[in-house]
């Protein structure tokens, strides 16, 4: 966990960085609530919904202005930090005026750059910590795209929060993990904190420690997490948020791994087996190596003959060959069907080349 940027922030920090709050802030008395359930224990800002985008029109669409002045009254209560999500710029002109500590776009938001870009423009001339909800969809480049909009705004304040992207597959979650993209932005963009919002991803409050763990595993930099005191009543997202006392007793029983170890046996060990990693990860390039090399003379052959570079029926072979052969190697269909996608993109990228230079 990136301690450092937070204190930076100046947001109190103990094990790790927690936003958490209700999905919509509804009434004066329940932001107080809340808000001195959650005082004194190192949250780092509390949430809450004031303008609520919702997917159809006359569903609870949030409480508007006078929301901020009720956790502004939290804030000067409590000594909690404060913050909500803004969609277009009367929402940041509000925010500011309010004094709010923290702002994060959201997932219906970010996936639209005019928005972002009205937004960052609000933002000119301030440096209030913004934090930035993936796009719904998954595609990282709108999501690095919203933070470098940000970035080029003048802010410096930045960070991430992964909170799942839309599906249309029935699953277990609300919205899917997909946790490779939180990770590959990440590496992109080491300097940016990621949070991880388990509420919105699972959907349902008793899967909310599941993914919590995961993305501590990932060493994620903290958790925003929704939480009412009367969730069954709550007039949005009333499955997904947890009471104070549910919140606090998931954090009390999360493991917080590290990235290293102390130990020496540990080290050499872990050394060793990397080194056979790294060796294997060599003799598998090679070997897709001498595989496209031999898949461009195929592509080569298929030009003399006038025949497609696509061969469904042979891919649709070795689908369900490999699939096979992977499930008794203990490897899941899933993964060996997405290498194989990846591979076969790669042959048909190769071919469709060589047949170009050819027309040439």
């Amino acid at each position: 966990m990136n301690e450092t940027i937070f204190k930076a922030w100046n947001f109190p920090v103990e094990q790790m960085f927690l936003a958490a709050g209700p999905c919509s802030a509804e009434s004066e008395d329940q932001v107080l609530e809340t808000a001195r359930a959650l005082a004194g224990h190192g949250v780092g800002f509390m949430r809450a919904g004031i303008w609520k985008p919702r997917t159809r029109p006359g569903s609870f669409e949030g409480v508007g202005l006078k929301g901020l002045a009720w956790m502004d009254h939290a804030r000067s209560e409590t000594g909690l930090k404060i913050g909500t999500e803004v969609a277009d710029s009367s929402h940041v002109e509000a925010c500011l005026e309010y004094g709010l500590d923290v702002l994060w776009i959201g997932a219906r938001t970010s996936t639209n750059p005019f928005s972002v870009q009205a937004i960052a423009d609000a933002l000119k001339g301030t440096d209030i910590p913004v934090l930035v909800k993936n796009p719904m969809s998954a595609d990282i480049g709108l999501w690095i795209g919203a933070i470098e909009r940000l970035a080029n705004a003048g802010l410096t304040k930045l960070g991430a929060i992964h909170r799942g992207f839309s599906s249309s597959l029935e699953m277990r979650y609300r919205n899917a993990p997909n946790w490779k993209l939180p990770i590959e932005l990440k590496r992109r963009m080491p300097e940016i904190p990621m949070i991880c919002d388990p509420s919105h991803i699972c959907g349902k409050a008793h899967l909310i420690s599941t993914i919590a763990q995961e993305a501590m595993d990932l060493l994620f930099d903290g958790l925003m997490v929704e939480v009412h005191p009367d969730p069954p009543n709550a007039l949005s997202d009333a499955e997904q948020q947890l009471t104070p006392d549910q919140f606090f007793s998931m954090i009390d029983g999360l493991d917080l791994p590290r990235e290293e170890s102390e130990s020496t046996v540990f080290m050499d060990r872990m050394s060793e087996l990397r080194e056979g990693v790294d060796e294997l990860d060599s003799r598998l390039l090679e070997l897709l190596g001498q595989r496209m090399n031999i898949v461009r003379e195929m592509g080569l052959l298929k030009t003399k003959q006038n025949v497609s570079t696509l061969q469904p029926h042979r891919w649709q072979e070795i689908i369900e060959d490999r699939v096979r052969k992977g499930g008794d190697l203990n490897l899941s269909g899933d993964f060996v069907l997405q290498l194989m996608q990846s591979i076969h993109e790669e042959a048909i990228r190769q071919q469709e080349v060589d047949r170009l230079r050819g027309a040439d």
